[in-house]
């Protein structure tokens, strides 16, 4: 299709988080007229990137649950406060997705399959993310010194070994580090950690809110219009677009892109193509003030969570929480992250009285097999789904804008792109 075409064409990008944003700037670049539609502040505090745990890291391609999971459902289900916990009063509606989610980790192979998709979606992440804040005016909100791992013992390693196999056959490399070099480039780091795996190729961004807000508003440079408010249906006669339904009213369009996060369902439903997409809620407490922490942003085996010193405080992201998108927060889960960060960097304690503590939560959209949704919908190739990235929504963004300028101009998806079908749930698609 030729620019002078795509100038005809109007997209309305639904939703401005890191997806919505990157896809809207591709469209433009490629010469389409695009509106985007978002009902609040791109990169603000209720908005999934802006809680992000920074990493744009290209090894994170092992999906969520591997071989064996099944045998930990009863402590999900006992522990209110374990690191993945499942409330009672959701399991109902939980459970088909939850049945899907073990089901996808079967096997090692299954695993590895899901592994080498999502590689062709982050390996080049920090590189992507680099250009992209370059053009937007925010170079210093991405850096590449990569990110570090850290293990108690070498056995609590092998406990992950075979995640660690299944990166190494994607490409991945690391550094192991021992206990002295981890006392030497991670001097504030508790010295029960004895292990360090760190993975040069991966980065992070040092203000995920500040980064999305940079990106907006180098989208609105380049020519997109706004409407501020919530998408809540489409419009689809004969198999075409005509228009993007909003709590404001409708919207004429010529194609549209559904980038909504853990909100995607219904729209992606109105597109003929229904999926599993499940709410990981996530917690998040920022320390402001601290003077202690880790010198490359780091994960600990043993708490599951990441810690990275940020533009504006030291944060502590993780856990995994299935309970919907209207229940009310747990605090505790919070409270959880703080703990385990003092423990992990001791000299944290002595400045307690300095430092000033914020909590977080946010929805990552999840699928059960760990791959996003990048594809066209079943109603009409006009309609372009990109939503559904768990845990590596900020590092796969880039790239995933690309893949949606592209298939929008062509209108076809491309043989790279069949793990990511979201037609890939429907029983006749999967037959």
């Amino acid at each position: 299709m030729d620019e002078q075409t795509n100038a005809r064409r109007h997209v309305v990008v639904i939703g401005a988080g890191a997806i919505g944003c990157a896809s809207a700037i591709e469209a433009l670049r490629a010469g389409l007229r695009v509106t985007v539609v978002e009902p609040g502040e791109p990169g603000g505090e209720q908005a999934t990137s802006y809680g992000n745990a920074g990493w744009l890291s290209s090894h994170s391609v092992v999906p969520p649950a591997l071989p064996g999971a099944w045998r930990k459902v009863p402590g999900w289900l006992a522990d209110p406060l374990g690191p993945l916990a499942v409330r009672w009063a959701y399991l109902p509606r939980a459970l088909p997705w939850l049945l899907r989610y073990l089901a996808s980790g079967r096997t090692e192979a299954r695993v590895q399959a899901i592994a080498d998709a999502l590689r062709t979606l982050l390996v080049d992440a920090p590189a992507l993310h680099a250009r992209l804040a370059a053009a937007a005016g925010v170079p210093e909100l991405i850096e590449q010194r990569g990110l570090l791992h850290v293990y108690r013992s070498r056995e609590e390693f092998d406990g992950e070994a075979l995640a660690w196999r299944v990166r190494g056959r994607t490409g991945v490399q690391w550094e192991a580090w021992d206990a002295a070099t981890l006392r030497a480039r991670e001097p504030d780091l508790d010295a029960r950690y004895t292990l360090g795996i760190h993975v040069p190729e991966a980065g992070h961004c040092r203000q995920p809110g500040a980064y999305v807000a940079a990106l907006a508003r180098h989208a609105s440079v380049l020519g997109a219009d706004w409407h501020r408010g919530r998408a809540t249906g489409l419009r689809i006669e004969g198999g075409r677009l005509c228009a993007v339904q909003t709590e404001r009213g409708e919207i004429a369009a010529d194609a549209a892109v559904i980038a909504a996060g853990a909100r995607s369902a219904p729209l992606a439903a109105a597109a003929g193509t229904p999926v599993p997409l499940e709410s990981e809620r996530g917690y998040h407490v920022m320390l402001q003030g601290a003077a202690a922490g880790p010198r490359t942003p780091t994960m600990a085996a043993d708490g599951k969570l990441i810690v990275h010193a940020m533009r504006d405080g030291l944060r502590a992201a993780g856990q995994v929480e299935i309970a919907g998108l209207a229940a009310a927060p747990d605090w505790r889960r919070a409270e959880i992250l703080r703990q385990h960060l003092l423990r992990m960097f001791p000299a944290l304690e002595a400045q307690a009285g300095a430092i000033e503590v914020r909590q977080w939560l946010g929805h990552r959209p999840s699928l059960p097999d760990g791959l996003p949704c990048i594809g066209l919908s079943r109603a009409s190739e006009d309609v372009v789904l990109a939503f559904g990235h768990g845990h590596v929504g900020l590092g796969a963004s880039a790239r995933t804008g690309q893949w949606v300028g592209r298939l929008l101009a062509e209108r076809r998806a491309w043989p790279a792109l069949a793990p990511f079908d979201p037609r890939r749930f429907h029983a006749r698609h999967a037959a």
